[in-house]
């Protein structure tokens, strides 16, 4: 009888030194984002007959998870719903609120949830706001309404119309998004570049006269697939450089079948994130400017967007928070996201915000029925993990991995990792990922850079079945379990990292 010998796994080297920085971790970097699309608002955040509904209506169960899952930031109200939104709509008695066609979706809006309720839920949720102004069917003076009903604290019509409304006080929103996704065609009202910049810069000019320290996001192409991307880019800064904070970024990312090809997605995003970065420093070279915009990653996420889930009513069906975009996801879509965080995190010093695309049951972490359950989606454990315990300065590794090639996307690293160190707690995270469709990786980190190092908590997300889906009978069987192969002694960490897996490694660290 033979036995034939299983062979070791690969082998990926990492090095981690202090005194080698990305930049800082950045709460903004755990955003999400609710749109009124679908099931997100109504039934989603806001339920009133929901058995757990606290006394306006918000679902006390998804406000937990909400808090659970570290979310910092929320984008509203899109989207594509922005472009055809009227905001006044949304405001005073709900029993005047005016029931509109959602053109966007093919939906119906009721408006029991406007910017009152999205800011009072934010507070509760312990989130920071982001809103989005309509530069689609509408322009200037309708986003700096808005803004003085936002944030100006009293004095002025807009603003004792919010007070009346039960707000005494100014929400202070700090970060709005100049329209979406203009150069969509899709887009209720999209336009060419210049005609979008343009706008975009004069209605930056006529917010900041109101509030001159806002951070101001300029819509950036819609993705990296779009033939305007990189040109759009280019001449909406060219108009509104000096005026805006950041650009923004969306990407999604879908598995066609080729796990391989799927597990590429953060390759693919840190790609995009360069070629954005390169138009940006080649408009503030041509300009000569000192000063240095970034990206807000504003839309990202798994979505099967070819699959019926995403499929819109149409003809004469106009429901009222239809089931729509309701992606069921697996393990590796939890791989996948983990390692798109990886990314973000990686690309920090560009990356100042981002946007998980959705919270609630649209391609979301966490899932609701209406009147019943709420649950969590394999996607909420790297999110919540990542966002719990990154604090601190990203670090810069070096790092030496095999490849792996699927599909289309050739010799990607089948490590992607990313470490933050936290040097006032004294910890430092490694967060892991094994890309590789079919094999185990070893993980060999030099740590001695760091000094003593001790493991606290060593966690994997895998499953023999990367095609395991979580439900509301059975979201627990797959979590983030013990990886009781990590080990650090003589300033190294090893590991060994399963296929198709995402880890967190926590590490005490000491003189």
């Amino acid at each position: 009888m033979f036995f034939v010998a299983t062979p070791e796994p690969a082998t990926a080297k990492v090095t981690l030194d202090p005194a080698f920085t990305v930049g800082p971790v950045r709460r903004r970097t755990f955003g999400a984002f609710v749109e009124h699309l679908g099931r997100c608002v109504y039934t989603g955040i806001f339920e009133p007959d929901h058995p757990d509904a606290d006394e306006d209506g918000f679902r006390r169960d998804v406000l937990g998870l909400t808090r659970e899952l570290g979310v910092s930031t929320v984008r509203y109200p899109g989207g594509n719903f922005v472009s055809g939104y009227r905001w006044e709509d949304g405001v005073g008695p709900k029993d005047q609120r005016p029931v509109r066609l959602d053109l966007a979706w093919h939906s119906t809006d009721p408006n029991l949830v406007g910017v009152d309720e999205f800011a009072a839920w934010s507070a509760k949720a312990g989130v920071e706001p982001m809103m989005a102004v309509n530069l689609g069917t509408r322009g200037i003076q309708e986003a700096m309404d808005l803004l003085e009903y936002c944030n100006i604290d009293g004095g002025t019509e807009l603003s004792d119309q919010r007070r009346a409304n039960g707000a005494p006080d100014g929400y202070g929103i700090r970060m709005w998004c100049l329209g979406n996704e203009m150069d969509g065609p899709w887009q209720i009202g999209h336009k060419n570049a210049l005609e979008y910049g343009r706008l975009a810069a004069d209605t930056a000019r006529g917010m900041r006269m109101i509030d001159p320290d806002l951070e101001l996001v300029a819509c950036g192409s819609s993705g990296p697939t779009m033939d305007t991307f990189g040109e759009w880019e280019r001449v909406v800064l060219s108009e509104t450089y000096e005026l805006v904070d950041l650009i923004s970024a969306h990407q999604y990312f879908e598995d066609f079948g080729d796990l391989q090809e799927h597990l590429a997605a953060g390759h693919k995003m840190d790609a995009f994130i360069k070629n954005i970065v390169s138009h940006i420093d080649h408009v503030k070279s041509v300009k000569k400017s000192t000063k240095q915009v970034n990206i807000s990653f504003d839309e990202w996420n798994v979505w099967h967007m070819s699959r019926a889930e995403s499929k819109a009513p149409s003809g004469k069906d106009w429901p009222v928070a239809p089931v729509l975009l309701e992606d069921t996801y697996t393990v590796a879509d939890a791989v996948v996201v983990g390692d798109l965080l990886v990314t973000l995190l990686k690309n920090t010093d560009r990356v100042h915000s981002a946007s998980l695309a959705q919270l609630v049951n649209v391609i979301a972490p966490i899932m609701t029925e209406p009147g019943g359950r709420a649950w969590k989606q394999t996607t909420f454990h790297p999110f919540a993990l990542t966002s719990r315990h990154a604090a601190g300065t990203v670090l810069q590794l070096a790092v030496e991995s095999p490849l792996v090639s699927g599909g289309t996307t050739e010799n990607v690293a089948a490590l992607s990792a990313v470490a933050t160190f936290d040097a006032e707690k004294g910890e430092a995270v490694v967060f892991a990922v094994n890309r590789s469709a079919t094999d185990a990786l070893t993980l060999d980190a030099a740590v001695a850079g760091l000094g003593n190092v001790r493991v606290l908590e060593a966690l994997t997300y895998a499953n023999k079945d990367p095609y395991w889906q979580a439900s509301a009978d059975d979201s627990t069987s797959v979590e983030p379990a013990e990886n009781v192969t990590v080990k650090a002694d003589g300033g190294r960490l090893t590991a060994e990292l399963p296929a198709v897996s995402w880890s967190m490694i926590r590490l005490a660290v000491g003189s």
